[in-house]
This record gives C-alpha cells, structure tokens and sequence, in this order.
C-alpha cells in the first residue's frame, strides 16, 4: 500500500495484479461498497473532492482504469466488457463481496454500463455521470458527416494522436478541461498533474486504448441489452449541455431509470462535490 499526494485522508493506495495487468487503486470507508470509475484524460484523483463524504457511508474503491494513472498500460484488453474483469477481480483481491454499487464518469461510465450488461448479479446501483454510450447514441453523436463530434474518431486512430499530442499534453489539457467547466474548477496544479498522467507517447496511448474498442464496445452492448434489461436502479446524470439524453437512451434498456441534471459542466464531481455527493446518497438510499 501507498499514498499520493492527492489523496484524502483515510484512504491507501493498493496494487492490485489481476486480469493480466497490475492496477493502482485507492480504498477507504466502511460499509457497502461503491466503486468508482474515472473517464478521460484524467485518474482516480478525479474523485477526490468527493470521496471523503462519499466514505462515511461505503467502502469506496477508486481505481486508475487500465492504461491510465499508475496502473500498467498492457497492449489490449480495453474493450469495455473485459475492463469489467479489472474491476473484479480488484474486488477479489480486496475481499470485498456484492453486489456493489458502481458510479462512472466519461470513460469509466462506460465500463459501468458494460459490467451492469454483462455480470448484472454484480451490480446494485448503476450511476453514470454525462456520458455518451456505446451502442446507446455515441456512433450517431461522433458522425461529423451530421455535425457529430471529431476527436472520438481522431482518438481511436491508431498512432497519430499520440504523435501530435506529445510535448503538447499540458497546452491541450488546459484548453479542454477549462473550455468544458466552470471557471476556478480546476487549479494549475490540477492541470499539471493530469497533464503530467498523460505525457509522452506512451501514457497517451493507454489514454487512446479506451477508445479504439468504442465501435466492438457498442456491438456488445447492444447484444447484451437484446438479451436482458438492466434490472437494478440507473441514475443517468446529465449537465446542462447534455440534459436528460442519456436517461432517454436508457429508458428502452432499464426497468429503473432516472435522470438528473446537474448545475455544472461536464466534470460534475469536481465542479460540485456537494451536490453530486447529496444526489449520489439519495439514489443509494
């Protein structure tokens, strides 16, 4: 076990080897477990503002996502369905049983939704935090031929973003994060350690891996959701630029769905701890 800088009070960080690679994951709390799944460019340290009130009422497990942080960056195994073996098997090792609770944001929304499909005797609670999903939406939101958005395309081609992104990490993260949050979000210490997660070709590459599986990732959620509904409780949290979209592209595929809009931008657990920390207690009850 070990710490980070960016870590709360109460918490460790665990290396966890499982599902051929070696994960780095923080845990604290007590009571049942939730799990928490950052998104893209950024690391478990995208929950910190929210894990300590989070941890009163659970064990919170806090993973780097495979590719990402200070977990290992294999050649493969991101498809979404086989992240959620990652999942699992930290839960294993941990000794910590289910059914648990999963909340993911961006990137990470989407191997919740992958887990929740495929191993639903896993999952109690399913939250996903303005996400696009695949299978669910993203193919048509990423068609720039209809006005859809470019960089997933960009992302998911092999070797040339990694090239132009390199030395450039800091300048590119710092436009994104402040163009798609409220201003004073986050600090030039905030940046640079992102930034920092993501620099050179190497950790960029592990970064991009999420979403050179995207199209396969939307091929198996359909086939999985053919099959059965989402049986457990879905809290779809949209922003005020994407609204209520994903809760109506859960709707069809979930016997519980709701949707909430939060009072921010697209890093909803940064740019408002308390309110995701309130909505995120009432849903788990």
């Amino acid at each position: 076990m070990s710490t980070a800088d960016w870590l709360p009070d109460g918490f460790k960080i665990h290396k966890i080897a499982t599902n051929d690679t070696r994960l780095s994951v923080a845990v604290g709390g007590s009571g049942p477990v939730l799990v928490l799944l950052h998104g893209w460019p950024q690391t478990s340290r995208a929950w910190a503002r929210v894990m300590p009130a989070l941890a009163r009422r659970h064990t919170v497990v806090v993973p780097d996502l495979r590719g990402t942080g200070d977990s290992d960056r294999p050649e493969g195994g991101y498809a979404k369905t086989n992240q959620t073996n990652d999942i699992r098997g930290i839960l294993k090792a941990l000794d910590l049983t289910g059914p648990v609770a999963v909340a993911g944001h961006d990137i990470g929304s989407m191997v919740a939704l992958a887990w929740a499909a495929a191993r639903p005797e896993d999952v109690s609670h399913l939250i996903l935090v303005d996400s696009l999903l695949p299978g669910l939406g993203l193919e048509e939101a990423m068609n720039v031929a209809e006005g859809g958005m470019w960089h997933f395309g960009f992302f998911m081609t092999p070797h040339v973003p990694e090239m132009l992104f390199d030395g450039h990490e800091l300048e590119f993260f710092t436009a994104t994060f402040t163009a798609m949050s409220n201003p004073g979000t986050f600090s030039d210490d905030d940046l640079a350690a992102y930034a920092q997660a993501y620099t050179g070709r190497e950790r960029l590459r592990g970064g991009f891996e999420h979403y050179r599986t995207l199209l396969e990732d939307g091929r198996e959620n359909r086939a999985l959701l053919a099959e059965r509904k989402l049986p457990m409780p879905v809290l779809a949290i949209g922003t005020a630029h994407s609204g209520t979209a994903t809760a109506q592209a859960l709707t069809p595929h979930a016997d519980k769905v709701q949707g909430a809009v939060a009072p921010t931008g697209h890093f909803v657990a940064e740019e408002d701890a308390d309110w995701f920390t309130r909505t995120v207690t009432r849903f788990l009850g």
